[in-house]
């Protein structure tokens, strides 16, 4: 397992072991020393899965619970306010708002994982990556874990699942990918640029208002001004396709949408960019932060 012994100053660079000397070797040599350090990313996880229970009588249950305590809040609440005609419209809103939780999470948690570690980073060597890794592994457990009382509530509410919800899997894939270039993206920008916190505050809410939680993909024009700005508008937000997505496989026995493929280069991009940005930039971590 990998330790966490304190290196004298100055130290962590020659006395890093024979993993940390990879770094100019490409993707492989990347993927490699990940796995070497494979221990410490689960030890992360578990520490920010310990943080985020800590104290709490319930612990673990509540990922459990939430998606419970959020559909009876649901359906207490389009009981009275039914802004759509849409079939089981408490499950409609918790098939896209587990997903979006999973993002927001993710990327709120993962932005200040390089700054909230000086400490740590300061004394041992270790490929950077892991904490923003850490924080999408550990939001991810928490969706997994939602999902787990989703799935037989919305079996017993109606919904028709089919051989389309064998997707699942891939479109979690498809999120991960997405959460995971914007997590190592944003966390190495926020060491440069601190305020990238507040905007990414600002980003999320907005981008909450453009995703299409509370309504559906269906319900936006066509055409504005006489041009088709808005369906593409919306076919370039990849989380709108993927919410969209699970609601189709997990809600209707509908088939994916023919705009996944887009949400997966563009996840497929991020994932590159934010990688590259962050491999360039984390030898400078240590005097910035």
């Amino acid at each position: 397992m990998t330790s966490f012994a304190a290196a004298p100053p100055g130290s962590a660079t020659r006395h890093a072991p024979a993993a940390a000397r990879v770094r100019g070797t490409g993707v492989l040599g990347a993927l490699r020393e990940l796995w070497d350090y494979r221990d410490l990313l689960l030890n992360l996880v578990g520490r920010d899965l310990a943080v985020r229970y800590k104290r709490s009588a319930l612990g673990f249950l509540w990922s459990f619970l939430n998606p419970l305590l959020m559909m009876a809040v649901f359906w207490v609440v389009f009981q009275v306010v039914k802004p759509q005609n849409v079939r089981s419209y408490p499950l409609f809103v918790l098939a896209g708002l587990l997903p979006w939780n999973f993002l927001a999470g993710s990327l709120t948690t993962a932005v200040r994982s390089i700054t909230s570690s000086g400490g740590i980073i300061d004394k041992v060597y270790f490929p950077r990556e892991v904490l923003p890794l850490a924080a999408v592994a550990a939001n991810l457990v928490n969706f997994l874990l939602s999902l787990v009382v989703f799935l037989p509530l919305a079996w017993l509410m109606g919904a028709e699942f089919s051989a389309w919800s064998l997707a699942l899997p891939a479109i979690i894939l498809v999120q991960v990918i997405l959460v995971t270039g914007l997590s190592l993206l944003l966390s190495a920008l926020n060491v440069f640029y601190r305020d990238t916190e507040l905007v990414l505050d600002v980003g999320i809410t907005a981008w909450f208002f453009l995703t299409p939680i509370f309504y559906e993909l269906e319900l936006l024009p066509n055409r504005f001004l006489g041009v088709d700005i808005w369906r593409l508008f919306y076919t370039l937000n990849p989380m709108a396709t993927l919410v969209t997505d699970y609601r189709y496989i997990l809600l209707y026995d509908y088939p994916v949408i023919r705009h996944t493929l887009v949400s997966l280069v563009i996840g497929l991009v991020l994932l590159a960019a934010g990688w590259a940005f962050f491999r360039h930039t984390a030898p400078r971590f240590t005097e910035e932060i």
